[in-house]
């Protein structure tokens, strides 16, 4: 059976469509797997997202709600050693009772990528913490996924690991 030449046209045009949207996809993932984005990133971005960590921890020893609140955005999700989802409030709720208490932490570098308004941070972090009394320091590498939202940068999701 032959296929009109209107549905050769069609088919033809778009699949020359997706080929040109996967060329500009993979083109986009190389520039990003060498450090690089279509838009760069100005310095006073990535530095405003360094200082969302170290604000983070400075709230994190004050125990300070209110700050901490502002930090992690309402949607806020990471997942604990269990496996077990904790949400801002669970977090919130456990630094306000005392049950999850930073004591001090030193953060060491921070790497941040950009993009538009996502951003990853990650680094590493010696802490000295506690959780339900029990001491739970030592050093951690972590990632955080951050959203700029009404201008200002947030966190929406977190993961870290210990270094054994």
């Amino acid at each position: 059976m032959k296929k009109s030449a209107l549905r050769q046209s069609f088919t033809v045009l778009l699949l020359v469509a997706v080929v040109g949207w996967a060329i500009a996809n993979i083109r986009q993932a190389a520039a990003i797997g060498k450090g690089r984005n279509t838009a760069a990133a100005s310095p006073t971005e990535i530095e405003d997202v360094k200082q969302v960590s170290q604000a983070m921890g400075d709230a994190m020893v004050a125990a300070d709600i209110d700050k901490l609140s502002q930090i992690f955005a309402d949607d806020w999700a990471s997942i604990s050693d269990s496996g077990k989802i904790i949400t801002r409030d669970t977090l919130l709720d456990d630094i306000r009772s005392g049950k999850h208490k930073l004591v001090s932490y030193k953060l060491g570098p921070i790497d941040v990528q950009v993009f538009g308004n996502v951003a990853v941070a990650h680094g590493r972090v010696t802490e000295k913490r506690t959780h339900d009394g029990k001491d739970t320091s030592g050093e951690f590498v972590w990632m955080d996924l951050l959203r700029k939202r009404a201008g200002k940068w947030v966190v929406v999701r977190s993961d870290g690991a210990r270094i054994d």
